[in-house]
């Protein structure tokens, strides 16, 4: 697994080894950063990485400029990997590492941000809720997107907060973008 774009590109990150971690594949993830490429000032965006495994997601997003990254992560030996990655690019100064579950940290949210990432495991057992409880959550600007990779066949709950704005297939998997309905919102 590679960076494939910005001042990190061609670094190889690392992973833990076995299957209960999914990385973004480079066609999925090249795929989301093209969408954003005209959504968002990558310079000046604040972007939060949930589930975030090796932090593929979040690191593509530093090496093209993001100006902070937090990655939230529960498992301990994925978070070894991140922490490892993050060394890896010398950008411990621009990233901050939660080691926690990713409700609890939704439940006390310390900033607003322009991207969210969200790639959890497909059998989530909240996931057709996830979108909702992250915008309730007050995690994503008013701006802001929700970036979701899922299996095709999940169709997410309907929510006041928040509407799909894009939405790509690759195969067997789907990334869902999601924006909020306030009125007012570009």
């Amino acid at each position: 697994m590679r960076v494939i774009a910005g001042k990190y590109k061609g670094r190889q990150l690392r992973t833990v080894a076995d299957l209960s971690v999914r990385p973004a594949t480079s066609r999925v993830k090249s795929s989301v950063f093209n969408i954003l490429q005209n959504r968002v000032d990558w310079g000046e965006s604040l972007v939060l990485d949930l589930f975030a495994g090796s932090g593929s997601l979040g690191i593509e997003a530093l090496s093209r400029g993001a100006r902070r990254v937090v990655f939230v992560e529960n498992s301990k030996r994925a978070v070894e990997y991140l922490k490892q990655n993050v060394a890896l690019i010398d950008a411990s100064s621009e990233c901050e590492i939660v080691a926690a579950d990713v409700f609890e940290y939704l439940a006390r949210p310390r900033a607003l941000f322009d991207v969210v990432f969200a790639d959890p495991p497909y059998d989530f057992e909240v996931l057709k809720r996830l979108p909702a409880m992250v915008f309730q959550s007050g995690v994503v600007s008013p701006e802001g997107y929700l970036i979701i990779e899922h299996p095709q066949e999940l169709h997410f709950e309907q929510s006041l907060l928040c509407e799909e704005a894009v939405v790509r297939k690759y195969g067997r998997t789907v990334v869902t973008f999601f924006q909020s309905r306030l009125e007012g919102r570009p």
